[in-house]
């Protein structure tokens, strides 16, 4: 979880929801990402969905089983169909999300037992650290910028 808050870290440093996704398979990290969406342009553009997609590339294709993502925040419904659709074997976030997340708090997608694939899950992990990065991201934005 350390290295997705790393990744969060720098997202933020670009201007970027600071949300930040690794994929580990075995003890080798095959994918790490924080947001891009503002710098890409993309609406797909999340950690995890950057992430899986390393991933895949060092694999060298779209099933990761036996993968663990960590995440710093609680999937949306987009990630957590992705995580999903990749096959991935475990996942575990930090903090909730209370608008968005697919995973327990407002839909439980990747736990669903109508669905071809379910994955292990752990919540909650540096749940403060993650969340203090997102409340103090917003916070800055809200205050507008600095005057001179």
């Amino acid at each position: 979880m350390r290295l997705a808050l790393c990744e969060a870290a720098q997202a933020a440093m670009c201007g970027e929801v600071p949300v930040g996704a690794v994929v580990i398979i075995g003890s080798q990290v095959v994918g790490a990402a924080g947001n891009r969406r503002e710098s890409l342009g993309d609406p797909t553009a999340h950690a995890e969905i950057l992430a899986l997609r390393q991933a895949a590339r060092a694999v060298g294709g779209w099933r990761l089983c036996g993968a663990t993502m960590y995440v710093t925040q609680e999937p949306c419904p987009m990630c957590a169909g992705a995580l999903i659709n990749a096959r991935v074997e475990r996942l575990v976030y930090g903090c909730a999300n209370p608008k968005a997340g697919a995973v327990r708090t407002l839909y439980a997608l990747v736990e669903d037992r109508r669905l071809n694939h379910r994955l292990v899950v752990r919540g909650g992990v540096l749940a403060e650290e993650c969340g203090a990065l997102l409340s103090n991201f917003f916070g800055r934005l809200r205050q507008g910028p600095p005057d001179f």
